[in-house]
């Protein structure tokens, strides 16, 4: 699977190493994924419970985002793919939503797995004015990604991070996209002597 992921140029294969209990406080998402640990097995799938689709990490810089994108692939035992958005986009005409086709088929390829969507916000950047400033390159990209979020069969959970929601298209943020929100803030006393 890393060879594939490695030959693919898109996506980016992640040891992780990191456990839940490296995160300090954010106790509700971690009951929340804990209780969902099972949900990628058979026994899950033959019961009839849908997989999880994905959630949004919404907060400050350094809080513990990225750190949970990795305790999340290795709580479940699943590969995580790092996937740059900015790396997404090609100068040649049509390259940009056929590279995002290509890592999406690749996370479908190797799931179940976890993708991981790093600061999204700046990657879909201007999706609003996409066909003034882009001839809407950036604006079928996400509307590829969005489609896929909402339509994907494939186990694949998303772990998309954010610093700023108000940059994030609304249409991203409706259910069906996410199954949760979570906003990361600055630790209080009780979870900086956690993680201290």
């Amino acid at each position: 699977k890393q060879q594939l992921i490695r030959k693919s140029g898109v996506l980016e294969y992640f040891q992780s190493s990191e456990q839940v209990e490296d995160i300090g406080g954010l106790d509700i998402m971690k009951a929340w994924l804990r209780n969902r640990a099972l949900a990628f097995t058979e026994k899950a799938h033959s019961f009839g419970l849908p997989a999880p689709r994905g959630i949004l990490l919404l907060g400050v810089q350094g809080c513990g985002k990225s750190l949970t994108a990795k305790a999340v692939a290795h709580l479940w035992r699943l590969p995580l793919l790092r996937l740059d958005v900015g790396r997404i986009f090609a100068g040649l005409v049509g390259s940009s939503e056929e590279n995002m086709r290509r890592a999406i088929h690749m996370a479908e390829t190797v799931s179940p797995s976890v993708l991981w969507l790093d600061e999204i916000e700046k990657g879909l950047a201007g999706v609003q004015s996409s066909g003034l400033a882009d001839a809407g390159v950036t604006a079928r990209v996400f509307a590829t990604l969005n489609t896929w979020m909402q339509e994907k069969i494939k186990p694949v959970f998303v772990v998309a991070t954010a610093n700023d929601i108000s940059q994030l298209p609304p249409e991203l943020l409706r259910k069906g996209r996410f199954d949760e929100i979570f906003f990361v803030d600055l630790p209080a006393e009780v979870e900086r002597k956690e993680i201290f």
